[in-house]
């Protein structure tokens, strides 16, 4: 590494704020001590259970080399720690204070457990009780009065193929998964311009190419394996760009553990910054767009072969005026002009984009414009070319690939389609054609009165929805509630009139083994891990189908599957993308549905077999006079478990507002400085942190933010939440 690549020229970082990660290696395997062999094992046989690009044990299918990082390490806990003591639930009131964090270092759930209305805490029962309230209460509820989620913590495709299965079965579309809350914007966009729902190209494509590009994406911190691929990425000559409102720490530089020299000195990421404001991604991509067409850097040769409705497009772009999108975006034509500049002389470029473009009321046109800026120089189906929706938790590529959508069966099938057919006849029942609800909408639902059954595998409801205490109160408001997963969070604690508690057991404890899909579309093999099994725990595939065959018992045939192989049998039935998932059967296989690129050759899945342009307008995001306006981020966390209360890569606590120095200034704030946030949904009292912000903009942590967020404000098309908020910010004279 070239000593300008270097972070710093001390070593480890000395002065600089950063993650120490030899220090945290340290305290993790501390924390494991009492069970440091099963712990080995998992790590060093097991497929990763923390983000979604994807290891089996220690490696992974893209560059040599040992690939672990403290995401990875830090969930390890949750598979080695032993159980929770129940009686500790038997009055819940002293744990109402706890965090999710301190709830899950309590211990794994051993036993199913029930809470009914006016009781104090929940009683263990046995599991023939569990199965026999539920599936009882989901013979008597209406299809349409019930409903099934699935979380994204270390779920498998198998599950997310069982719950969806089970949920049609008993004859409701009700099922949603976590994945939705994230990138359902990015299927809807993708399947409308490109005929695909899933990244383009692979992991091996950004080593080499010319311009690796993230979108609202702070990888370092959500998916930290992947600074390796970045950093073998600027030793084979690629610039890396970033385009965030905040000029994340971890993006601009990195200590890669695992490499001598960067974990020595670091490692300088990001090669050029530019800086919207949230939300005026559009306007800036636009205007990059307009730069293009004017320096005569479209690929039309691209355009005229393999797309449609460039003429509207182009269109649309020439109406749009210079001035407002240079205030949409907060960024000068100039800056687009040098983003332009550098695309243009791209030959190969791989745009990646997480929840900083996802989570929006126009998140789908968000991802729109993204794919019209590929488009437009022929930047998909190429070798080092391609879109990427960057997944946060392994395992969720999978889940609506495998049909745990309300509107989606498995294949990408559509609810009502004709090919519904099809799957009806190879699982020998029918499936509703209505549309199922959202997990956005079952709330909404449930605080109508019109939910009486809400089942989730995972799931923490409150800490991850806007707006906690509407989510809490639609909760208390549903007649049963069960929450199958391997440890308790504070969505488990709201009272209703009756609330069942079941066992899970991990991945590494499911006999016969399961499998994840990662970012990459890669189907990975995870077996069965030898050690230590808790209580009664039992597969999370296996629990919700045999409380179907009891409810249903004259055809409980038709959802009973003996095994997790039969389940992946069945998968390669009715996804042919899958197919091969059913050879998958030991550590170490995988194969790549639809190969390192989709659309090769300018070859779309499309009606007409082209891609299609599809003009977007910048949304009117001008913050209103006197506020601000805020958007969530992630610290160090894993989805909503908050794993410290400070984040290594900034510094920030959890109750810190991300603020830029001239708005600090115009208020007279300086860090430290406690403040008060508020909106038309809530307030939040914090401390003020000064960092690299766009001005008007401010960033606080996620979930702690939640309740300053609206909670019906919808993308229209992928009904995903808007986790952003125009806020007021005043001083507070006393300290909190």
């Amino acid at each position: 590494m070239a000593r300008s690549a270097r972070a710093g020229g001390l070593p480890f970082g000395i002065g600089q704020t950063k993650p120490h990660h030899y220090l945290e290696m340290a305290k993790i395997a501390w924390l494991n001590r009492d069970n440091l062999p099963y712990a080995w094992r998992i790590l060093n046989k097991g497929v990763c259970d923390g983000c979604a690009l994807g290891t089996s044990g220690l490696k992974d299918w893209t560059i040599e080399g040992t690939h672990l990082c403290l995401i990875r390490l830090n969930l390890l806990r949750l598979n080695t720690m032993g159980p929770l003591d129940p009686a500790k639930l038997a009055d819940v009131s002293h744990l109402q204070h706890l965090t999710n964090q301190q709830l899950h270092e309590l211990g794994r759930l051993p036993y199913p457990m029930r809470r009914r209305k006016g009781d104090p805490g929940f009683t263990r029962i046995t599991w023939e009780e569990a199965e026999e309230r539920i599936a009882d209460q989901i013979w008597l509820t209406p299809p349409e009065r019930q409903a099934y989620y699935v979380t994204a913590r270390g779920t498998v495709n198998e599950t997310y193929y069982m719950v969806q299965k089970v949920a049609r079965f008993v004859g409701t579309n009700h099922v949603d998964n976590a994945s939705r809350i994230c990138h359902a914007p990015s299927g809807a966009a993708m399947k409308e311009s490109l005929g695909i729902g899933a990244s383009s190209c692979s992991y091996a494509d950004w080593i080499g190419t010319d311009l690796l590009v993230f979108f609202g994406s702070n990888a370092a911190n959500n998916q930290p394996v992947s600074t390796k691929y970045m950093l073998q990425a600027k030793e084979a000559g690629t610039q890396i760009v970033t385009i965030n409102p905040l000029q994340e720490p971890g993006m601009e530089r990195y200590w890669i553990p695992s490499d001598t020299e960067s974990a020595l000195f670091g490692t300088k990421l990001t090669d050029h910054f530019f800086h919207p404001h949230t939300g005026g991604d559009i306007a800036f991509i636009n205007g990059v767009l307009k730069h293009l067409i004017e320096l005569d850097r479209i690929d039309r040769p691209f355009i005229e072969a393999h797309t449609t409705g460039w003429a509207e497009f182009e269109a649309s772009l020439a109406a749009q005026d210079w001035v407002e999108l240079e205030r949409y975006a907060g960024i000068s034509r100039h800056e687009m002009r040098r983003f332009a500049e550098l695309y243009a002389e791209a030959k190969s470029a791989v745009f990646i984009w997480s929840m900083g473009i996802t989570q929006h009321a126009f998140g789908v046109q968000n991802v729109t414009a993204i794919l019209n800026l590929a488009l437009a120089r022929g930047m998909i189906g190429r070798p080092h070319c391609g879109v990427m929706p960057i997944r946060g938790h392994s395992g969720v590529q999978g889940s609506s690939e495998v049909g745990c959508a309300p509107d989606l069966l498995p294949g990408g099938v559509k609810i009502g389609s004709a090919e519904q057919e099809r799957i009806e006849a190879l699982w020998s029942f029918p499936v509703p054609t209505w549309k199922g609800m959202t997990i956005t909408r079952t709330i909404e639902a449930a605080l109508d009165g019109e939910l009486d059954l809400l089942y989730t595998v995972g799931g923490n409801l409150i800490d991850t929805l806007p707006a906690p205490d509407t989510v809490a109160a639609a909760l208390r408001k549903i007649g049963l509630r069960v929450h199958q997963d391997i440890v308790l969070n504070r969505s488990m604690l709201a009272a209703g009139d009756e609330v069942i508690l079941l066992p899970g057991a991990t991945r590494y404890e499911t006999p016969g083994g399961v499998t994840e899909t990662s970012t990459e579309r890669r189907i990975i093999f995870s077996p069965e891990i030898p050690g230590q099994r808790i209580g009664e725990a039992r597969p999370e595939w296996e629990i919700l189908m045999k409380i179907a065959e009891r409810a249903f018992p004259e055809r409980a045939h038709l959802i009973h599957h003996q095994n997790t192989a039969a389940v992946r049998a069945e998968i390669a039935q009715v996804n042919p993308h899958y197919a091969g998932i059913e050879s998958l059967a030991k550590e170490g296989d995988a194969f790549q549905w639809g190969g390192r690129l989709l659309c090769q050759d300018g070859h779309f899945p499309r009606p007409d077999g082209r891609a299609q342009f599809v003009p977007v307008q910048p949304p009117e995001t001008t913050v209103p006079a006197g506020m601000f306006y805020l958007s969530t981020r992630r610290g160090k966390q894993f989805n909503s478990m908050v794993q410290a209360e400070q984040d290594g890569l900034t510094a920030g606590r959890r109750d810190d507002v991300f603020i830029a120095a001239a708005d600090a200034a115009a208020l007279s704030l300086a860090d430290g400085d406690a403040v008060r946030i508020t909106s038309e949904w809530g307030a939040f009292e914090g401390r003020v942190k000064i960092v690299p912000i766009r001005a008007r903009n401010l960033q606080m942590f996620w979930p702690e933010a939640n309740r300053l967020l609206p909670p019906n404000n919808l993308d229209p098309i992928a009904a995903v939440p808007d986790y952003n908020a125009w806020v007021r910010l005043e001083r507070l004279e006393q300290p909190r």
